[in-house]
């Protein structure tokens, strides 16, 4: 496991060791103590999540409030997104600011999102499936997000608005100005 710091603080890319052979390959997806011993992070997971989308779907930007933040460790399976941060911790000196990340099968690349950030990603390939972990429980009540196409944020998210799938709820989020922050 080797980590790669991004822009944003606490937010963290984790390149794996792969091991392959001609069976096949194996890597080990997640070690809580190194990971901890890499980012000085102690993280608990609690629950796992996996969806498959078509291309141009766009899920997010999501994140939950108060006692039911969530920590979140994303990769791909199948298939090919680009991956979003938002820093939404008003005290962060990346406060306001985003990140995007290549996810796919082809590069294995997980992406580490703390507490206080809202959580995106559009699928850049046919068909997608995406699993992440999150170090606390989804709670409806306190779900909540921002507009993808918010104009302070300016995210690229490499396809055009028509192109774009989003949800009726997800079409319908808060502005950044209007998000509340941790």
């Amino acid at each position: 496991m080797k980590i790669e710091t991004t822009p944003l603080k606490d937010c963290f890319i984790i390149h794996d060791t792969i091991i392959k052979d001609s069976r096949g390959y194996f890597f080990e997806s997640f070690n809580k103590r190194k990971f901890k011993e890499l980012t000085n992070i102690e993280i608990d997971f609690v629950q796992d999540n996996q969806s498959q989308s078509s291309k141009g779907v766009l899920r997010g930007l999501h994140y939950q409030k108060d006692m039911y933040a969530q920590a979140k460790l994303v990769r791909v399976l199948k298939g090919k997104v680009l991956d979003i941060a938002v820093d939404l911790r008003k005290n962060s000196p990346t406060f306001g600011q985003h990140f995007a990340v290549e996810l796919s099968e082809d590069n294995n690349l997980q992406f580490f999102i703390p507490r206080g950030f809202a959580h995106g990603f559009i699928v850049l390939s046919d068909e997608t499936v995406f699993f992440y972990k999150c170090d606390n429980y989804y709670n409806k009540e306190y779900d909540t997000g921002i507009k993808f196409n918010d104009p302070t944020l300016q995210i690229n998210w490499l396809l055009k608005e028509e192109e774009i799938i989003v949800s009726e709820k997800d079409a319908n989020l808060p502005l950044f100005k209007d998000a509340v922050y941790f």
